[in-house]
């Protein structure tokens, strides 16, 4: 059963991502303070990090910091 849906907008959270994700601005937005500056500091954990979650944003598996999803 899927969880609930975030109320952040899937379309800001994916352009976030592609544009600004390796330094984590798109979790900062989601609410992910915490690994946003994790991502800052090691550039999207070198780059790898980054591409995972712009592929679990596309795939709507990306989650906010109350665990709803991020769905178009």
């Amino acid at each position: 059963m899927p969880g609930p849906t975030s109320s952040k907008s899937y379309a800001a959270t994916l352009l976030l991502a592609i544009f600004l994700g390796f330094i984590g601005i798109h979790r900062v937005y989601v609410g992910k303070v915490g690994t946003g500056i994790l991502y800052f500091l090691t550039a999207g954990w070198f780059g790898i990090g980054w591409l995972i979650d712009i592929f679990t944003i596309l795939f709507g598996n990306f989650t906010d910091k109350t665990g709803s999803f991020v769905k178009p």
